[in-house]
């Protein structure tokens, strides 16, 4: 089988050294050619450039020969760029599985309570909207052609150089306290297990939340990082006057509690960091 992965970023490119035993090709795209000549170099993966700015004309080819397509490319204010200018490409292709990354920011806020798939999406923020629009075409593609589509609804994803312990490190966190709010977290290596636990039992029109067992407020894991590391704790700062942008202060506007029954009882899945603890502990020594 070959793998095409739209978006080599943080968690597509885990996804794919994870995988790529289990592929003959792996070929995937940046939005840049010069990122994508470097990303070649260091991975061994065929890179494809397709952005704004660059649309690599092998890339038509390549999804002729795929088997398995990860979509990580994020949708813009136009809708998705790779349904409008690869759509039918898709359609015509052997691809029989196609996994979309989105987000558990589709379900807007919830005021704390416990959330499934079972929940309504409500979206708050025009980037959510986006997302569930994005979702819904992808949906319908598959609905369209026959193919396996599924949707995966991820929680705030952390691993090996993105996380709280490298924050605390270089001098970037903050310990903000906002009464009651908690969110969700999910390692980027549990995301993998999930993706490939989903490409060997399919199911069309699958949405599926990719979470962590324990929905936590995030200074009590900023302290936790701190603790296990020995590194300075930074002080509290109240939400009401925090430095924040306006993305990182809409995020704080969203609360809920996310389950992820799903993944476990269809899938399989058993995650290696059901918590943030478990997470962390196993980054504490790395870069």
């Amino acid at each position: 089988m070959n793998l095409f992965v739209f978006g080599l970023g943080f968690t597509g490119r885990r996804f794919a050294e994870r995988a790529r035993d289990r592929f003959a090709t792996v070929r995937a795209t940046v939005t840049e050619p010069a990122a994508a000549e470097r990303l070649a170099a260091e991975t061994g993966f065929a890179m494809r450039a397709f952005g704004p700015q660059a649309d690599d004309p092998r890339i038509a080819a390549d999804l002729a020969a795929t088997d398995v397509l990860l979509v990580s490319a994020p949708p813009g204010e136009n809708g998705d760029p790779v349904l409008a200018r690869y759509a039918d490409a898709i359609a015509a292709s052997r691809i029989g599985w196609i996994g979309y990354l989105s987000t558990i920011g589709v379900y807007g806020d919830q005021q704390g309570a416990w959330i499934d798939e079972t929940t309504p999406a409500s979206p708050r923020s025009a980037r959510s909207k986006i997302r569930l629009d994005a979702e819904e075409a992808w949906l319908a593609l598959g609905a369209e052609t026959g193919k396996a589509v599924q949707i995966f609804r991820l929680s705030g994803i952390y691993g090996p150089g993105r996380n709280p312990i490298v924050k605390l490190r270089t001098g970037r966190s903050q310990r903000i306290v906002k009464a009651g709010q908690v969110f969700n977290r999910i390692h980027v290596d549990d995301i993998a297990t999930t993706l490939l636990a989903s490409i060997d039992r399919p199911r069309a029109g699958a949405i599926y939340n990719v979470t962590d067992d324990q929905p936590t407020a995030p200074q009590t894991v900023t302290e936790h990082a701190a603790a296990l590391t020995g590194l300075p704790l930074p002080p509290e700062i109240d939400f009401e006057t925090a430095d924040l942008s306006p993305m990182a202060r809409s995020f704080y506007g969203e609360n809920k509690r996310v389950r992820n029954r799903l993944i476990r009882e269809e899938l399989g899945v058993d995650l290696a960091y059901p918590t943030y603890r478990e997470g962390l502990a196993a980054l504490k020594d790395q870069p």
